[in-house]
């Protein structure tokens, strides 16, 4: 029987003293809205608590074993995916609307979202979750601590493998009162509304507030507080009203030169379905690997900010990888791989699972599903075995993931942890498109490198944007997580990155160009794109000229180290080459695509006028 009774402020009390939670303005946090949420119990957690809080889902049935030390769970199945339209922005003051942020009112939405979620957890345990989002140390600490609470014990255990947690960090806060409160409240799923007018859903970020209030998910970023609407969304505003940071959807990697002794940094944007996770954790080719050796340092998230030497520094501020499932091999990336094997302690999400055999499956991890179908469950939790003939619906969800440690994570950067962050050598962005982009096109002018980050995207359907060849534009791919007004966006990364006397280059790749006529890449992609990254290095020191076009510097085809790489003449010439005719035509699109935001500064604009009169 289900204990629906509340407890009380000197329970909780009771439960934050035997904690050790010393700190007031926490205290006073967890038992205002416990006493909000009505929960039945309240649990403090460090991430020594993870083997018993394992335990204890797996005995409650919300995980199920899947291998030694590897775990598996399934969500509901309308609480898949963030939920974009159903998330919100929301400060004071009406100019951080822009026009993707979904702003709102702080006041209007906060008492909302408390009507929403008072007595939601009742009968359940509230689980109080100090974290940090940056290494102890950091320059960037006082903006890296917060306290999730939420009321779903599985969401605890994949924010132990996602930041770091424990008691310990609340009593080290140079100002006791700053830190993000994040409320998570999972509700009752299956009675939102998921999908129509009467839609209870709500994932708020109240940034001027420095408070985080989800409710009606236990899904991901919806429920995973520390992660985007933490460490993207409130540091994003953070890095404004501070003057001091960026924070942005970027990965980050280190490649080292082991013959020289050179190492460089590079960290970028790209949309969805463009490779940043598979990059994030290359490695070199094999007719490059006894030279060279890449790092991985992140796969999602850098906060980047100019030290007291003048250069960009960045690091990841979060502790492990919330990666997706489909399509992950040991071509497309074995380093993701060799992250979840048996002992991993890695969390599984709307895969395929089979209760016999305790096995994982998603489309892409092998050429063709398993044969046997004895076991096998779909990621709704329904048989294989029982579909139809000619049922080929996907047995994983396309968005299913797998949860684990950067410690995992084999080519993990020894300093990865480094409170000092790593030094920034190049900006890179990149979006998926068959045409128009070619394989790296350097850029050495700030305001240009702006430029292109705020007209990155991604090739589109015909049939979504009804015009063909036209880009889906995400800024600098953080089109769902900016804070504030684009504009203003803007302008804070001409400040900040303005300050370094040292600055990074920037860069556009595209690893996906096409052949017109039968459809095959011109490039071969993964661990091979360390190639395009290697002549960037060189372009930056000076070792190499490149040929110079109206968007940037190209790679002359003799400069790219393609020792152990054949690709066809007639490709790699057309990925070397600029479609000046596309880019002609995509320059219209990108005047549009600046014209709705407000208070884009003078600097891009003059950057979007020289390219286009470069161009003719």
């Amino acid at each position: 029987m289900v204990d629906s009774t509340a407890v009380t402020s000197s329970d909780v009390e009771k439960v934050l003293d035997e904690a050790g939670v010393s700190n007031p303005h926490v205290r006073e946090y967890v038992t205002y809205w416990a006493g909000i949420t009505g929960p039945a119990r309240v649990e403090v957690v460090n991430a020594s608590d993870d083997a018993r809080l394992v335990a204890e889902s797996l005995e409650a049935g919300e995980l199920q074993p899947a291998g030694e030390g590897l775990y598996y769970s399934r969500s509901y199945f309308k609480d898949t995916a963030r939920s974009e339209e159903r998330t919100i922005v929301a400060t004071s003051n009406p100019q951080d609307k822009g026009v993707y942020n979904n702003w709102r009112d702080g006041q209007e939405m906060s008492e909302a979202q408390l009507g929403r979620m008072r007595g939601q957890s009742a009968g359940k345990t509230m689980y109080v979750v100090p974290y940090l989002m940056a290494p102890q140390g950091s320059p960037l600490e006082p903006y890296a601590a917060g306290v999730e609470l939420t009321d779903n014990r599985p969401v605890v255990l994949h924010m132990i493998r996602m930041a770091r947690v424990g008691v310990s960090y609340l009593d080290q806060l140079e100002d006791p009162a700053h830190f993000v409160r994040a409320v998570h409240v999972t509700g009752d799923l299956e009675n939102l509304g998921q999908g129509t007018p009467e839609d209870q859903r709500y994932f708020v970020t109240v940034a001027d507030q420095r408070t985080i209030l989800h409710f009606g998910s236990s899904y991901g970023g919806n429920a995973l507080l520390g992660k985007i609407a933490h460490g993207l969304r409130q540091a994003c505003y953070d890095g404004r009203a501070s003057g001091r940071f960026l924070a942005e959807q970027f990965m980050l990697l280190g490649i080292s030169d082991l013959e020289t002794g050179k190492r460089w940094h590079i960290a970028g944007g790209f949309p969805s379905a463009s490779g940043k996770t598979n990059l994030a954790m290359t490695l070199a080719p094999d007719a490059l690997g006894s030279r060279y050796r890449v790092d991985f340092y992140g796969d999602d998230i850098a906060w980047l900010w100019v030290g007291d030497d003048g250069r960009v520094y960045a690091m990841n501020p979060e502790f492990g990888v919330f990666g997706v499932a489909k399509d992950t091999n040991e071509a497309t990336n074995p380093t993701a791989l060799d992250s979840i094997q048996p002992g991993s302690g890695a969390i599984f999400t709307n895969v395929a699972y089979n209760e016999l055999t305790q096995e994982v499956w998603w489309e892409g991890k092998t050429k063709n599903p398993p044969a046997d179908l004895d076991g096998w469950l779909d990621w709704k939790g329904e048989r294989i075995a029982d579909r139809e003939n000619g049922d080929d619906s996907p047995w994983a969800h396309p968005n299913s993931r797998f949860t684990t440690t950067l410690a995992n994570v084999p080519n993990v950067a020894a300093d990865f942890e480094a409170p000092q962050g790593v030094p920034v050598d190049a900006i890179i962005f990149g979006g998926r498109t068959r045409d128009r982009e070619p394989l790296v096109r350097a850029i050495t002018d700030l305001a240009e490198g702006v430029y292109d980050g705020l007209t990155l995207g991604a090739e589109a359907t015909f049939a979504a944007d009804g015009l063909d060849g036209q880009l889906r534009y995400d800024p600098m791919s953080m089109r769902p997580f900016m804070a504030y007004g684009e504009g203003d966006y803007a302008a804070h990364w001409l400040e900040v990155i303005g300050k370094a006397s040292q600055p990074p280059i920037f860069a556009h790749v595209n690893w996906f160009q096409r052949d017109a006529e039968d459809g095959h890449f011109l490039w071969p992609g993964y661990r091979e794109n360390l190639r395009p990254l290697l002549w960037l290095m060189q372009f930056k020191e000076g070792e190499v000229e490149g040929v110079k076009t109206p968007v940037g510097v190209i790679p002359a085809e003799s400069e790219l180290v393609m020792d152990g790489l054949e690709v066809p003449a007639e490709d790699m010439s057309r990925i070397l080459t600029l479609d000046t005719e596309r880019w002609r035509q995509e320059m219209g699109f990108r005047e549009e695509h600046l014209a709705q935001f407000e208070r884009l500064p003078e600097e891009i604009w003059e950057a979007h006028r020289r390219v286009a009169a470069d161009l003719g």
